[in-house]
């Protein structure tokens, strides 16, 4: 019977992306253990500490099939299995322990000091690895911890709801909103994606945002984002604002005009954070894509044309088209009457080593 690897590891992918969100400072993983053409048991990472997804498999299957199921089974993982002891034992030791035979891999390991060296240690054990199947995709996947582990950084995801002719203007009197509540309801699933929330303290002057995960679709072990606030005042925020007294105010962390790159890193360092979403005006986003931080884009069109003089996007823009932002991969959205564009930035964040 002909085996096809690339239809096992798009389950073990699926099985991954229930992770999204939950794992950090780790990365989601997903595995699938298959005999013979049948599936023998599966499993995900489910958060940092727990056990890893090829360990969750292994048992899945041993409890479903028993030990002898699993001598010269295949096992599909989306990521080259860990070989150091850590928070868990090392999955390269217990795919031995099980038995397995086979070993097809989507991803390598991005962390250069292991990369490698899973597949490595599995070959010299006897046991046969495969790797590069479905690797574009497993590669995604995990595109937030594969960018820390090279230079430090979270992957930066910039948000942003604007009317068609590009601004955010809206009279006073009105509510914040320009997008409608299909939109706003996709934020929240968005939130659910990432570790922290940036925003600055002029948007929290004006628009008092609680920047929580509030959908039912977002699963009840994910913990709320940091919501970090970047201010140029030395008042801050006002006392009042949710950020400072809802029941999730130990989440929130404010710098007082500070250094970007220092705040990105120590989130990284401090926090665990590998994906930070940014919610915020035209000002910091301008600086942000100015500067070069920006991985991904996520914008909200409304069918509106407002005018007026606020942008969704500022700063100092290019001096020449070269020098102009790409955006690849892009994918159309509809939600109501409005449109989401969601695609990958090049040309800043994420083609600079820091």
């Amino acid at each position: 019977m002909a085996v096809n690897d690339s239809e096992y590891m798009r389950r073990a992918l699926q099985k991954a992306r229930r992770g999204i969100g939950l794992t950090s400072p780790n990365p989601p993983v997903g595995a699938v253990i298959v005999k013979d053409g049948r599936e023998l048991g599966s499993g995900w990472h489910h958060a940092a500490g727990e056990p890893h997804a090829e360990i969750e498999a292994i048992n899945d299957a041993f409890y479903r099939h028993g030990s002898a199921a699993l001598e010269g089974a295949t096992i599909y993982v989306t990521l080259e299995p860990c070989s150091t002891q850590g928070r868990t034992g090392p999955c390269t030791t217990a795919i031995q322990r099980a038995c397995l035979g086979r070993v097809v891999i989507g991803a390598s390991d991005p962390n250069p000091a292991h990369q490698g060296r899973g597949g490595n240690l599995l070959r010299e054990a006897g046991i046969k690895v495969v790797e590069g199947i479905e690797e574009a995709p497993c590669e995604e996947l995990i595109r937030a911890f594969s960018k820390v582990q090279k230079t430090g950084l979270p992957w930066l995801i910039i948000k942003t709801a604007m009317s068609l002719d590009g601004r955010i203007t809206r009279p006073p009197t009105e509510g914040q909103w320009l997008s409608g509540e299909e939109s706003r309801d996709e934020v929240h699933r968005l939130r659910g994606e990432v570790d922290a929330i940036l925003t600055s303290g002029q948007t929290v002057r004006a628009d008092d945002p609680r920047l929580t995960v509030r959908s039912p679709e977002v699963p009840t072990q994910k913990e709320q984002p940091w919501r970090v606030i970047l201010t140029s005042r030395d008042e801050g925020i006002p006392k009042s604002a949710h950020v400072l007294t809802d029941e999730h105010a130990e989440r929130t962390l404010i710098h007082t005009r500070p250094q970007l790159e220092r705040v990105l890193r120590e989130l990284v360092c401090e926090h665990g954070v590998l994906t930070v979403l940014v919610e915020a005006g035209g000002r910091l986003v301008g600086r942000l894509l100015d500067e070069g931080w920006a991985d991904e884009l996520v914008v909200y069109l409304a069918p509106l044309l407002t005018g007026g003089p606020t942008p969704a996007t500022g700063g100092e823009g290019v001096r020449k088209i070269a020098d102009r932002l790409r955006l690849e991969g892009v994918r159309f959205q509809r939600f109501e009457n409005d449109v989401r564009l969601r695609a990958i930035l090049r040309g800043a964040g994420g083609d600079l080593e820091r």
